[in-house]
């Protein structure tokens, strides 16, 4: 099963390179790409749940926290190919077409998505802390990218941005935001798989110390 969760990290990654591809692109291979990817995720979840009710009755306590941690993976990765197939379809059905400004911040919240999610594949495979630290600390950066679009839309009187195009790139730059919390989401269960303590409850200033000490 972790062989399982390596190769859905890497397939959620994909799924980000390629929604970033059809942003700038509009290319139909990347629109048909992030469909693939998000169609094997939820082939790689079915997978993993229908096996892992019998597996963890089958190992130690040790490798079953792993299962769990294998589990608790894929229903994150499964949500950001869930999270990634939307947004490429909204702007699929997007009209008009995508203003330069709106462009650009969605693309760089895939670019963020998209290295995230590869730190989490090598995270995962290497047990690696740092990797985890890193991750906790960049999720901040699509929530500015967000913000900022949001203060952008709510507040521009421009005549370019009509109301349903305004709501249709909030629900855009409000999933890439979700998709970075699911992100996040992953880097804490690494915390947890490789520390054995979570980090899910603790208050942020502390999170922030504790991930600065630990650079």
């Amino acid at each position: 099963m972790t062989g399982l969760v390596q190769q859905a990290c890497l397939v959620a990654k994909d799924a980000a390179f390629n929604l970033r591809d059809f942003l700038e692109n509009s290319s139909n291979m990347a629109f048909i790409a992030v469909q693939d990817c998000e169609k094997e995720l939820d082939r790689a979840e079915r997978k993993i749940d229908d096996g892992i009710t019998h597996a963890i009755t089958q190992v130690t306590e040790v490798e079953a926290r792993e299962l769990l941690a294998c589990l608790k993976f894929i229903i994150d990765l499964e949500r950001i190919g869930d999270l990634t197939w939307s947004v490429t379809q909204r702007l699929q059905r997007l009209t008009p077409k995508i203003l330069r400004d709106d462009r650009r911040d969605l693309i760089a919240m895939a670019d963020i998505l998209e290295r995230m999610l590869e730190v989490v594949h090598k995270g995962f495979v290497n047990r690696d802390l740092e990797s985890a630290n890193w991750i906790l600390k960049t999720d901040s950066q699509i929530d500015q990218v967000c913000r900022a679009v949001f203060q952008r839309h709510l507040e521009s009187k421009s005549k370019e941005r009509r109301r349903d195009y305004s709501t249709n790139l909030l629900l855009m730059a409000q999933a890439f935001e979700r998709a970075g919390d699911h992100a996040k989401n992953l880097g804490e269960e690494l915390v947890h798989l490789v520390e054995g303590r979570s980090v899910r409850h603790e208050p942020k200033r502390s999170r922030g110390s504790r991930a600065r000490q630990e650079a």
